[in-house]
């Protein structure tokens, strides 16, 4: 049996922009926010941190800069993932270097390998380092689905421990498959509570950008045997969580923190910032949850 990583709520924390590139010290005053509002682990550099339009070496300095800061004191992941393996290697190796707790590897997108090639990507990615490894697997984004089968596989790998996995309709299998060699977080907010009732161990969190607080409660609740509390947070939460998705994803979650003042800036082209209606609804949902 794998060690797992964290139980509860994982934050894929935006990544603050201003005219000169990352504002670190907004960036930290992320970090710190989290923690103090219970936060259980930090993903940097994942989608919603908007790590496809940063340079290698802006990169990585958020990562070093945010395992300084964090300093143990709750779980670093770090984005590490590509879709050309050399890199994913150089990533992953860097992100063990200075510290991270483990990494997030999405599947390579653009070039739809076979299902022979992910096992092998994952694999190597693996042999190279001795860090945890989640895999993260986005179908919507990546337009290529990890089959169960092909985890079960990749579960045999020691430090390949879990799975933020975004195919709710394949998450009973994967727990047959895999039994407990292979730990699955929730890679969409809207089914949380349905995962874990499967054995899941929490979520990697759009919506605890804005919700830290009820985002971990939700996982805690439903851990800890308060069934209804979990529940009543999962439906409390499904205004918010369709405004922060009604367009590409971090659009609308920045959005809604400049809304909060938090002043996260814009996101990078080519995402653009959110149409007329979009603000509208990010309004209304933050609203009626008595967020502004």
């Amino acid at each position: 049996m794998k060690k797992t990583l964290f139980t509860g709520s994982c934050v894929a924390l935006v990544t603050p922009f201003n005219e000169s590139g990352v504002d670190y010290k907004k960036f930290e005053e992320l970090i710190e926010w989290h923690i103090k509002e219970g936060t259980d682990a930090i993903l940097v550099c994942g989608t919603t941190g908007e790590a496809s339009t940063m340079p290698d070496a802006e990169h990585k300095e958020v990562i070093r800069f945010a395992v300084e800061k964090i300093n143990k004191r709750v779980h670093v992941m770090a984005g590490a993932g590509s879709n050309d393996t050399k890199h994913a290697i150089e990533l992953s190796k860097y992100c063990e270097s200075v510290g991270a707790d483990s990494i997030l590897s999405v599947t390579p997108y653009y070039n739809k390998t076979t299902q022979e090639g992910l096992y092998q990507h994952f694999k190597v990615i693996a042999q190279s380092v001795n860090i945890p490894i989640v895999i993260y697997n986005v179908p919507s984004r990546t337009n290529l689905n990890i089959n169960p089968a092909t985890l079960k596989r990749l579960a045999d790998i020691d430090n390949i421990v879990a799975v933020k996995e975004c195919n709710l309709l394949q998450a009973s299998e994967i727990f047959y498959l895999c039994g407990d060699k292979l730990d699955l977080y929730s890679g969409e907010d809207g089914n949380v509570v349905p995962l874990l009732s499967l054995g899941g161990k929490g979520v990697i969190s759009v919506l605890a950008n804005i919700i830290p607080k009820d985002t971990h409660n939700m996982v805690k609740s439903f851990l800890e045997g308060d069934l209804e509390t979990s529940r009543k947070l999962q439906i409390k939460s499904v205004p918010v969580e369709k405004a922060m998705f009604c367009e590409t994803n971090p659009i609308p979650v920045k959005a809604a923190m400049n809304l909060m003042g938090f002043n996260v800036g814009h996101c990078r082209m080519p995402l653009v910032d959110i149409s007329e209606s979009g603000l509208a609804q990010v309004k209304k949902a933050l609203s009626e949850y008595g967020l502004i």
